[in-house]
């Protein structure tokens, strides 16, 4: 995309999130009758997501030549989205012991929905299982995606072995990722008014901002608790990018279209093929990218852990049970690998809930006392885990990838 054309299309974006917020506050009702145009939108960055993660997985690491560096390039990867998620937790457990947003809370008689209680059985089998699907077609129609990227690394690692024979093949990908990043460039161009409906109708599915105001001033301790930890989060990813790569601001500005578009569409695996398209961008280099990226958009979700974690907290809180440091040690671990495990299997994150909560021993039920501004809170961390993936592909392309050269 021409420079000039991002430049105008990130101002865009950013005053129709806003406007979205306005319009969804004061005509929620109206709302409703444009949600259709954000689903449009959605669906028409989702339309591109099976393809472009595929054929860029199998791009990326022909790309690399020696299969080699495919070992030191997954074991950096897989070891910075552990540190970084674990980061999280421990910034999520902080605050909300700090905090205390749970104390007084009136736990009122709101119920846990069906499909919540379903996930009670979710073991870590079950996501070790998720890794590897019987039908790759049924994965796709269902947006699994943690399975097609297993799938292509090894198809790619198996073209790797077979010499010249897989040139054509790796070829193909390479025209078919390239196809796919044309394709998001020209949906871009709809984001504005996609990112405006979706907001909008969202919030009047709320009942509008007063609607919103009340369910927040319901647990309005847990949503500033929560945005704090997301927002010292951030701060410590701009950070770590500048300490490392040598550009923090610069990069978040640049990175900007893919995060007030995830905010819009509370989604980073819908927000991937412009996160990409942004990275590319930045001059990240296309290993890091077709690699680092899709596999971050599945396992790396630092704002949901840490979401998680705080979560947990808020809820014994509430119930008035006070966790011990060797019970919320178990919190921090299992919100660490269950938001990097977890994510193979469809509603990743109540799985992930249901399991801390089961871990510790804490009654299901308090999750009925979330449900009312989660859909709020998700939106920030979206936001979260996207700059998560993004940094991650700076850092692994400044510290691996150009120092192997």
């Amino acid at each position: 995309m021409p420079h000039s054309h991002a430049v105008i299309l990130l101002i865009l974006i950013i005053l129709s999130a806003i406007s979205g917020v306005l319009f969804g506050w004061f005509f929620g009702d109206l709302s409703l009758q444009i949600g259709w145009l954000g689903d449009l939108f959605l669906n028409a960055l989702k339309m591109v997501i099976i393809p472009l993660i595929v054929a860029s997985v199998i791009s990326g690491i022909g790309a690399l030549g020696d299969i080699r560096k495919l070992g030191r390039l997954g074991g950096s990867t897989l070891l910075y989205y552990a540190l970084t998620t674990a980061t999280a937790v421990f910034i999520g457990l902080v605050v909300v012991n700090i905090i205390q947003p749970g104390a007084g809370i009136e736990l009122g008689d709101a119920t846990v929905p069906e499909r919540i209680l379903e996930k009670q059985g979710t073991g870590g089998s079950d996501i070790v299982m998720s890794l590897i699907s019987p039908n790759l077609f049924a994965s796709a129609t269902e947006m699994q995606l943690l399975p097609l990227i297993v799938f292509a690394i090894l198809f790619a690692m198996a073209l790797t072995t077979i010499g010249e024979s897989s040139k054509p093949v790796f070829a193909v990908f390479d025209g078919i990722n390239e196809a796919m990043m044309k394709l998001v460039i020209w949906i871009m161009y709809f984001a504005p008014i996609g990112i405006f409906a979706l907001i909008a109708a969202r919030l009047g599915l709320a009942g509008g901002g007063d609607a919103l105001f009340r369910e927040i001033q319901a647990v309005g301790w847990h949503v500033v608790t929560v945005l704090t930890g997301l927002f010292i989060h951030f701060c410590f990813l701009l950070l770590l990018l500048q300490l490392i790569a040598g550009k923090g601001f610069s990069y978040l500005l640049g990175m900007s279209r893919a995060l007030v578009t995830g905010f819009g569409t509370a989604s980073s695996t819908a927000t991937l093929p412009l996160t990409m398209e942004n990275a590319r961008e930045n001059k990240v280099s296309d290993k890091a990218i077709k690699f680092v990226l899709p596999l971050g958009s599945t396992v790396n979700m630092d704002g949901t852990a840490l979401y998680e974690a705080a979560a947990v907290l808020f809820i014994a809180q509430a119930y008035g049970i006070d966790l011990t440091m060797t019970q919320q040690i178990i919190v921090f671990i299992t919100a660490t690998l269950a938001a990097i495990g977890a994510a193979g299997i469809p509603e990743a994150g109540l799985v992930t809930m249901v399991i801390v909560l089961s871990a510790v021993g804490l009654p299901l039920d308090g999750i009925a006392l979330l449900l009312a501004v989660d859909w709020f809170l998700d939106r920030f961390r979206t936001v979260v885990n996207i700059w998560g993936d993004s940094v991650g592909a700076k850092v692994i392309d400044t510290l691996v990838i150009k120092k192997a050269r």
